[in-house]
């Protein structure tokens, strides 16, 4: 006697084809959306630079506005510094304030971190190409 298996003609499932063929689908959906997630990371620690920098391009320059003309006198004609933002021992970002004392024009360049070491007047020549966070500028005039 002989057994026949008989499928019916109704039968519920998928082939293993259309499993394979649907894991890859999903696959390539989930590596798109891994990119896109990871281009949001980065563009949105960059406008935190950024906002960040203007911040503190802005708070140098409303420090500068509250001296008076002799202590304006007395600045160096180039600032340099590394600040510590957290005070966790690590520069977050460094802060370039330039004078230019002919035509009293105050200038405020705030680079990342990747910049710490950077030579200054290349930073001071070329702050676009650069990275830099912010570039503020302002005339005093007592």
């Amino acid at each position: 006697m002989r057994f026949r298996h008989r499928r019916p003609k109704d039968q519920a499932g998928f082939s293993l084809i259309e499993v394979l063929l649907g894991i890859a689908l999903i696959g390539v959906a989930v590596l798109g959306l891994a990119q896109m997630f990871l281009l949001g990371v980065w563009n949105n620690r960059r406008a935190d630079l950024i906002s960040n920098g203007t911040f503190l391009a802005q708070q140098q320059l409303d420090y500068l506005r509250t001296l008076t003309p002799v202590e304006l006198s007395a600045l160096p004609d180039i600032q340099d510094e590394q600040l510590d933002l957290n005070s966790d021992g690590t520069y977050d970002c460094r802060r370039i304030t330039t004078i230019d004392r002919a035509l009293n024009f105050y200038r405020v360049l705030v680079f990342p971190p990747s910049k710490l070491n950077e030579s200054q007047s290349v930073l001071i020549a070329s702050p676009g190409s650069h990275l830099v966070a912010a570039q503020v500028g302002t005339v005093i005039n007592r």
